[in-house]
């Protein structure tokens, strides 16, 4: 599918590996060509700031003025995994901006978020190109890889507290920057269908890793250990998905990781990866660092199938922190096959413990 106006979209959007050069964007106009160098930038989110500085001088004011929103809880807690477009989203979409524009705006996103292949930034690309490959299935207008949207809340710096939303269907990214650094890398929620598809050769499948990395986790545990993971609820869809902030279940469910043996409790490390990966690489360790030293005191559960497979087939990993869910619904474009919600949190750190839910 070709979005009108934007060909460079869908050139980030389907490209499997990431080779944008994240320290450099270069705006054209009709007669000149200005490159903003943010390669000298301290560290990544002073070259988070340094692109979205760039990407603003692209746009007018009144594009300005639709971009940068008051970092307010109300601003905050507008994402949504629907395909509900600007009803329930803050910012500029894409597909009204200029290819320049679409070019900026997504070296900001890449800057922000992770480089490990299938994370991070080359899901996010992923992601999107399967909206595209749903409206060549469905038609209309409901999906597209250009109906995602950016938004600043707050004025980005690297002083005070100002937040990147970026998201569109079955995406959300929420990352909340204070003084120079991340304080919040949540809430981040992502969606796949269909869960795998074929272009020009290539098998796209971006969340493939978090699939197998939970699969994993659940097919180490003994009989006794399933029985003890199990949850009697039924889930249909992820339990802390948009406008579900705060509500964390009063005490943990499900089995207790401190009971497993030391390669089981690798395996729940390695099962948070994919998700916390999608951050930029260095909060991303940090966090991981800070999950591991929770682990004694995480808890994993399961509801349906361990396989994770078939509809209501359901997943949750519990720490003092860390909060993560994956589940397996039936499709909506594709009936006859699931297709993936899931959604990462964390207890102390969503939004950077800015708002009090």
């Amino acid at each position: 599918m070709l979005i009108i106006g934007i060909p460079t979209l869908l050139i980030f959007a389907c490209s499997k590996k990431d080779s944008t050069d994240t320290t450099t964007t270069t705006t054209t106009t009709d007669t000149t060509t200005s490159t903003s160098d943010c390669s000298s930038a301290a560290n990544t989110p002073a070259k988070v700031v340094c692109l979205a500085e760039a990407f603003e001088a692209t746009l007018t004011s009144t594009q300005l003025s639709t971009l940068v929103v008051d970092f307010s809880q109300t601003n905050a807690v507008k994402w949504s995994n629907l395909p509900c477009g600007s009803s329930c989203r803050n910012g500029l979409q894409m597909a009204n901006l200029t290819t320049a524009q679409v070019t900026a705006a997504l070296a900001v996103v890449a800057a922000a978020t992770g480089t490990v292949t299938d994370e991070g930034y080359s899901e996010i690309k992923q992601i999107m190109a399967a909206d595209d490959v749903l409206n060549a299935t469905a038609g209309g207008t409901t999906y597209s890889s250009g109906i995602y949207f950016i938004a600043f809340l707050g004025t980005p710096s690297t002083t005070g507290t100002w937040m990147l939303q970026f998201g569109g269907h079955h995406l959300a990214v929420n990352i909340t920057y204070k003084a120079g650094a991340v304080i919040g890398a949540t809430p981040r929620f992502e969606g796949i269908e269909p869960k795998s598809w074929v272009t020009s050769g290539t098998t796209y499948a971006p969340l493939a890793g978090e699939q197998a990395g939970m699969l994993a986790m659940l097919s180490s545990l003994s009989t006794s250990q399933l029985a003890s993971a199990k949850l009697s609820a039924t889930f249909s869809d992820v339990l802390l998905g948009p406008n579900e902030d705060g509500q964390f279940p009063s005490s943990k469910q499900g089995l207790a990781v401190s009971s497993l043996t030391s390669a089981q409790q690798l395996l729940v490390l390695a099962a948070m990866k994919p998700w916390v990966e999608d951050v930029d690489d260095s909060t991303a360790a940090t966090l991981l660092a800070t999950y591991k030293n929770e682990l004694s005191s995480t808890y994993i559960a399961y509801s349906g199938n361990a396989t994770l497979a078939t509809n209501a087939d359901y997943v949750r990993i519990d720490g003092p922190s860390v909060w993560i869910e994956f589940v397996c619904q039936t499709g909506v474009v594709y009936p006859s096959q699931i297709h993936y919600h899931s959604i990462w949190r964390d207890h102390t750190r969503d939004y950077g413990n800015s708002f009090t839910f």
